[in-house]
């Protein structure tokens, strides 16, 4: 694109993980736009069609491109040869310019540029509400229309806080964090919105769902909503922090954690009556504390060991639930008569079978990416689909361990459920990479995808939200955090691993 020549503050190119194929371009003091659109030499231009938009009202549709008007220009650092043309001139100032670009050969994959020539709005939290845990499945108390601060008291049966924000067709530029007031650390962040249900007559309002475990304490915590507009992208800026601040919605919630304030009052009741031994017994209490303290260790132990039980349980499903599931696709194949497929099925399998029957609770990430590989690859030659594992490079994968088999259900499930009537259009990706101190771990698809308030008779979710709990019964300081996102275009599931790093 080419601008103004006074123009100043252009952010441009600005992109967003959960829209893969859009570029935004902010520009609020631009008057004028120039488009212009490049293609390599090998590509076949006469494929290609664009679309354009003018406040979401076309102005130019499914426009083939005039090979008479392109010339040829050099880009990019190997002086690669491109074919360029010009789109047109266009008045942005108060507008929204969308250039939608596609092959005919690949018509659904579309790219889109949006250069945005107004006031970003800022978002508007709607309502706050509250799931809490009943006889007959689920209820949720709503806050609608919140002020500034937002006082919520949570009990033991309170599972989950949902955000709900002010529908428009740039959600996707917002993105959530939620910061611990007390030791300003971001504990939450999101840039995935989730649409469905109605408030204030605002039907599949885009919301978010949280697991109520990321609040540790009572206490404030701001809840951040913003752009994710790269701000020091920016041709002459000229954008102050107050400039940027018009853009962020800020609330703050008062948590009160009930079991927490429960167990001070305990706290301060016994320290009471230990007081009073003490003045009335004097060393004889010495001995008490000794063997009482003995006592509450033995107990901690034997509530540790019973809980490591259960964890050996859980797994112990898991395995057999795999093995079924490999097993039958070893049969699957030998029934279409694809021996050679068979056999390599067999070979990976081994290995597998391996590492799954291994008793070891914690493995490395090295490990845990290798069994992932073999298995994505085995399940490759029934059902055809793609897969990417990424891995940040300033991981240690081979010193950072995680519970063994953690992800390989959800891994499973979104083949068995997900991708695998997609054949080739199926795509997996795979992800580890750290946030501050914690681990995140995603599995995305892009499947039918499922509803996740419903439950289901398979075995892999359920026993991996089981073990999930009996994990963070145990470590309690470091727990792991379930987040699963589904809609028609896919699923994506995270296992945050709090302070694991």
């Amino acid at each position: 694109m080419c601008v103004d020549s006074g123009a100043k503050n252009v952010m441009y190119a600005n992109v967003f993980p959960n829209q893969p194929h859009t570029s935004f371009s902010y520009l609020p003091d631009v008057n004028n736009l120039s488009i212009q659109i490049n293609f390599r030499k090998n590509i076949n231009i006469s494929s290609f069609r664009y679309t354009i938009l003018e406040d979401d009202k076309p102005i130019v549709v499914n426009q083939s491109i005039d090979r008479e008007k392109l010339e040829d220009t050099n880009a990019g650092e190997d002086e690669e040869l491109f074919s360029s043309t010009s789109l047109g001139i266009f008045s942005i100032k108060g507008k929204v310019i969308t250039v939608l670009v596609y092959s005919i050969e690949k018509p659904q994959d579309i790219e889109k540029s949006v250069f945005y020539g107004k006031p970003i709005p800022k978002a508007e939290i709607l309502a706050f509400s509250k799931r809490t845990e009943t006889a007959k499945g689920v209820d949720y108390s709503w806050i609608k229309r919140p002020k500034r601060k937002t006082d919520l008291t949570f009990t033991e049966k309170d599972d989950q806080i949902t955000i709900v924000k002010d529908k428009s067709a740039i959600d996707y530029l917002y993105y959530t964090s939620i910061i611990d007031k007390r030791t300003e650390k971001v504990i939450f962040q999101s840039t995935a919105w989730q649409y469905g249900g109605i408030v204030d007559k605002h039907e599949f309002i885009p919301h978010i769902d949280i697991d109520r475990s990321i609040f540790k304490k009572s206490g404030d915590y701001e809840i951040i909503i913003q752009p994710l507009i790269k701000w020091d992208n920016c041709l002459d800026c000229d954008i102050s922090p107050q400039e940027i601040e018009k853009h962020v919605t800020r609330h703050t919630l008062s948590i009160t954690l009930e079991e927490e304030n429960y167990s001070k009052k305990e706290l301060i009741i016994y320290g009471l009556i230990i007081c009073a031994i003490l003045g009335a017994i004097g060393g004889a209490f010495l001995t008490y504390i000794k063997k009482k303290e003995a006592k509450k260790l033995a107990q901690q132990y034997k509530e540790k060991e019973i809980l490591g039980l259960q964890l050996s349980s859980v797994r112990s499903q898991l395995n057999p639930h795999f093995l079924f599931n490999a097993l039958a696709g070893i049969q699957n194949l030998m029934n279409k008569n694809e021996i050679d497929n068979a056999n390599k099925y067999l070979s990976k399998f081994a290995r597998l079978t391996r590492n799954v029957l291994d008793d070891k609770e914690r493995t490395s990430l090295t490990q845990e990416r290798t069994l992932l590989d073999d298995y994505l690859q085995m399940e490759q030659l029934r059902f055809g689909f793609g897969y990417e594992i990424k891995t940040e490079e300033n991981l240690d994968l081979d010193n950072i361990e995680i519970p063994s088999m953690l992800l390989q259900p959800v891994v499973e499930n979104a083949v068995k459920h997900g991708i695998a009537l997609k054949n080739t259009a199926g795509k997996i990706e795979i992800a580890f990479h750290k946030n501050g101190k914690n681990l995140i771990l995603t599995v995305t698809d892009n499947g039918k995808g499922f509803d996740t308030a419903q439950k289901y008779g398979g075995l892999g979710l359920s026993l991996s939200k089981n073990r999930i709990s009996l994990l963070n019964s145990i470590y309690k300081e470091t727990p792991i955090v379930l987040d699963i996102h589904s809609n028609s275009n896919g699923t994506k599931i995270s296992f945050t691993l709090t302070d694991w790093l």
